[in-house]
């Protein structure tokens, strides 16, 4: 295959014309050039599908589909995978951004080493996309068990390789999401994921978002374990207090402050 083997680029997309633009030049500028980007609008209000269709007019492998009705993250995520055509699948929503080199080194490493699970570490910038000196680093190796505590896989560095594991979707939860495909794909791969300690990502730290708010997160963890592991509420209730504990006293090891 020209370039290396293809790499899908999972991006769902609602109401976030403000920082559309800029995450597919993040993806333009990549130095790895196989790529397409699989792009899924979800009944967006605003200019969203207008700048789209833009880039996408002047790149083939810039793909749009658009829903006439909203129906959640995880669905247009979903409707992505189903479409996407790579060896590889990469995800990145809307509003962050990759390193130039992200895909390049990525896939190098998963070859070399052979990942078939990889994630990187990244760095947190602000709407304005300025850095706030934030750095979540990524761990070498990150065992079923250890991704079972604690989602320890930024969905913006995250790849699989999905010519070897299959496909693998989101539920359709309302949050978690993404801790639960990583958590499966693990689990597929029967070896831990492959951490690439190095600022490859950009995460968007946004005001009023569901992932700053503690005390929400708290119950979505808790249905994590209830609703998409089946777990009885006790059981549930046992591995939310884990889930504390790891989150407030062993991965803040990994969180840098620069």
């Amino acid at each position: 295959m020209q370039n290396g083997d293809l790499v899908s680029i999972i991006t769902p997309l609602y109401n976030s014309a403000r920082f559309i633009e800029e995450t597919i030049k993040s993806v333009q500028q990549q130095t790895y050039p196989n790529w397409e980007l699989v792009i899924v609008d979800d009944a967006s209000s605003d200019r969203s599908v207008e700048i789209v269709q833009k880039f996408a007019s002047n790149d083939g492998r810039i793909r749009l589909f658009t829903e006439e009705k909203n129906k959640g993250a995880a669905y247009c995520r979903n409707y992505a995978i189903k479409q996407a055509q790579g060896t590889y699948m990469a995800f990145l929503d809307s509003d962050d951004l990759w390193n130039k080199n992200k895909l390049e080194e990525q896939i190098s490493f998963m070859k070399e080493h052979d990942c078939l699970v990889s994630y990187t570490s990244y760095v947190q910038i602000n709407e304005e996309s300025q850095f706030l000196n934030k750095r979540i680093i990524a761990l070498p190796q990150l065992s079923y068990q250890k991704q079972h505590k604690n989602n320890y896989i930024g969905n913006l560095t995250g790849i699989y390789n999905a010519q070897e594991l299959g496909k693998i979707y989101s539920p359709n939860i309302r949050k978690r999401q993404d801790w639960a495909l990583w958590l499966e794909a693990i689990q597929r791969s029967g070896k831990p994921a492959c951490g690439i300690q190095r600022d490859l990502a950009y995460y968007r730290v946004r005001e009023k978002s569901i992932s700053s708010n503690k005390v929400k997160l708290l119950k979505y963890n808790f249905k994590f374990y209830k609703e998409f592991l089946g777990y009885s509420y006790l059981k549930s209730s046992y591995w939310l207090i884990r889930f504390l504990f790891e989150y407030f006293f062993v991965r803040t090891k990994y969180i840098e402050n620069y």
